[in-house]
This record gives structure tokens, C-alpha cells and sequence, in this order.
């Protein structure tokens, strides 16, 4: 049975030595690998294109995240993963498909408080988790709303859903915080990522970040329904003709990491926004069938597999400026 007053008491505690730790580097913003050095508290913004506010574009219940996050193993209706989309972004792909949030920067400007109240009203509607989308750039305004949120009654897990391109300064300071990790881990190719992100260094720091989430939560800890409650979920989208650096990333996870913590190989790939000419093409059956043996090969226990890919009526690719952004499959 878990004492939720001494877990409480923990983990605003550990918010505020993250608080203490983390505000100094917002005045010369050093939040993320990018290193912009620009006044955030002056309202200075770097490549993320953000102050000292968050900016939300929206707050729904997601039923289309892993079965263990948004509940679709469930009987009956799902409850859904409670996610809350953060505009800006760090990194900027190319190909993002919610390029109106990254490279756009379009949602609405949110107090600490307010965004404490989207974590309450998304908890009162039954939500599995408290699912933070691109936290990486506005992680001071989420520590801040957590503190008021777990003081009015939160109690559900707290996914760190980030691109992977995160400082292992700030994660470090996430130790007793975070309850679920899920990082992306795009690309083990310094050209790919630069080509394709504008960050050459993408994976050495992508790696740091991980090994750290990792030694933070290493063992993915299911509740008796098969719902995440704690551990660390990778995320790898397979890109068109680039299954030979998938593969890569899939041996670096195996031999640094674990074969135990969460897979999720992701073939939904669909060329959106600035995607270059080799990516304007959906990923073949057979590049994501080959990515996926060789996971199967190395042993991933805790495999999450998408089809061999997506159709095209399947994709889920929002449109943010509609009151409801994706149109879930009945």
C-alpha cells in the first residue's frame, strides 16, 4: 500500500530543490542543449521561441498513445492519457507533424495556476497520467504548476513526454519527480540529425539524458490492469530509408541501456511540413518489418508495435486549430 502523504511530501520536496537548482539557468538560458544564453525572465526567447510562461495549445484525454498510457487495453472505454500540448519546441524537425506548435508557436499564454487547474480537470475526467508533450523548454512553469497541483489533490503519474534533446542537468534534477519517461531517441547519426534537426550533437546529448532517465526508472512497473505507472518508454519513429541508423539506435538502447525498458517503434511516419524530398514518401512494410526483427532479434521484452505501417486513414496527424485536434478511430 503506498503512502501517498509521504510520497506527497517527497515530491514537493524534490520540486523545490529542482526550483532552486533550475531558475538561475533561465536568466541565461542554458535549460537545454541549445544553449541560447537568452534572458527568459526579460522575456528573451531562443530557437524554443518561449518566455518565462507557458504556452498551451491544448489539454485533452489521448487515446492514442501506448496501451499502457491511454488505457486502450481496457475493457470498455478507455479513460485515455491526459495530455497537455506545450507550444515551442528545442528542436524543430523538419518533418513535425505538429510543426503549428514547434515551429509556429501557436496556443494561448498560461499561468502557473491555470496550467495547475488543466492537471486537476484532466484527473476529474478519469485520466490515467498527467501526459507533459515538449516539456523540455518549459520546465519551470510545469515545476511551478506540479507544486500547486499536488497541493489541490493530484495524484496520478507524471509522463515526461520530450524529443529526446534534453540537458542531463535538468534531469538530474528530475530524480523523485518524473514517475514515467518517454523520450523520443530519433536519430544515431550526427548527419541525419543535423540535416534533418539542426543538431549535429543530437544523439550525445539525447544519450546522457536517457542513461539518466534510465537510472532513474529503470524498471517499467505496470498496476494489475497493465497501466504504466512507472518506468522508462522509448520512442523510435522509423523514417523513410533510414532503417539502417534505426538500427543502430535499437543496438545503442540494447548494449547501454536494457532489452527491459519500453520499445515503441513507431511506423506512422507521413511527410508533414518541411519534409526534404527523400522523406516526402511514407515508410515501406518491409523498412519497419526490418527494424522491427531486429528489435525482436535483440530481445526487447516490452515491445510496442505499430503496423507494418499506417495506412493513410489511420494516420493521426492533428490539426491544433480545431476544438478537437485529432479525430480518433471508432
Amino acid at each position: 500500500m503506498v503512502d501517498w502523504e509521504f510520497l506527497l511530501q517527497r515530491k514537493l520536496e524534490a520540486i523545490d530543490r529542482a526550483l532552486v537548482s533550475l531558475s538561475p539557468l533561465e536568466i541565461n538560458c542554458t535549460l537545454c542543449p541549445r544553449n541560447c544564453r537568452v534572458d527568459r525572465t526579460k522575456e528573451q526567447k531562443g530557437v524554443c521561441q518561449t518566455g518565462s510562461q507557458a504556452r498551451v495549445s491544448t489539454a485533452l484525454l489521448h487515446f492514442g498513445e501506448e496501451p499502457g498510457l491511454s488505457g486502450s487495453n481496457l475493457p470498455g472505454r478507455a479513460r485515455g492519457s491526459g495530455t497537455i500540448f506545450f507550444a515551442g519546441c528545442n528542436l524543430k524537425c523538419l518533418f513535425c507533424q505538429n510543426y503549428q506548435l514547434s515551429w509556429w508557436n501557436e496556443g494561448q499564454l498560461t499561468t502557473d495556476k491555470e496550467l495547475a487547474q488543466m492537471m486537476l480537470a484532466l484527473q476529474e475526467k478519469g485520466a490515467l497520467n498527467i501526459n507533459l508533450v515538449s516539456p523540455s523548454h518549459v520546465i519551470l512553469p510545469i515545476l511551478r504548476a506540479l507544486k500547486i497541483a499536488y497541493q489541490e489533490g493530484l495524484r496520478i503519474p507524471i509522463v515526461y513526454n520530450s524529443n529526446g534533446y534534453d540537458s542531463l542537468e535538468v534531469i538530474e534534477k528530475l530524480r523523485g519527480i518524473i514517475d514515467i519517461y518517454l523520450p523520443d531517441l530519433k536519430y544515431y547519426s550526427p548527419e541525419l540529425s543535423r540535416k534533418y534537426s539542426a543538431a549535429p550533437d543530437y544523439f550525445e546529448q539525447a544519450r546522457l539524458a536517457l542513461q539518466e532517465m534510465y537510472c532513474q526508472q529503470p524498471d517499467l512497473i505496470l498496476d494489475e490492469k497493465e497501466i504504466v505507472k512507472q518506468g522508462l518508454i522509448i520512442r523510435h519513429l522509423v523514417l523513410p530509408g533510414c532503417q539502417t541508423d534505426s538500427i543502430k539506435v535499437l543496438k545503442w538502447i540494447a548494449e547501454n541501456l536494457s532489452t527491459s525498458v519500453g520499445l515503441s517503434l513507431m511506423s506512422q511516419y507521413h511527410p508533414c511540413f518541411r519534409a526534404p524530398a527523400e522523406l516526402q514518401r511514407e515508410i515501406t512494410p518491409e523498412e519497419y518489418r526490418e527494424v522491427m526483427q531486429t528489435a525482436i532479434k535483440l530481445g526487447f521484452e516490452n515491445l510496442f508495435l505499430q503496423p507494418e505501417p499506417f495506412s493513410p486513414e489511420e494516420h493521426l496527424i492533428p490539426d491544433f486549430r480545431r476544438p478537437t485536434p485529432f479525430h480518433w478511430k471508432k
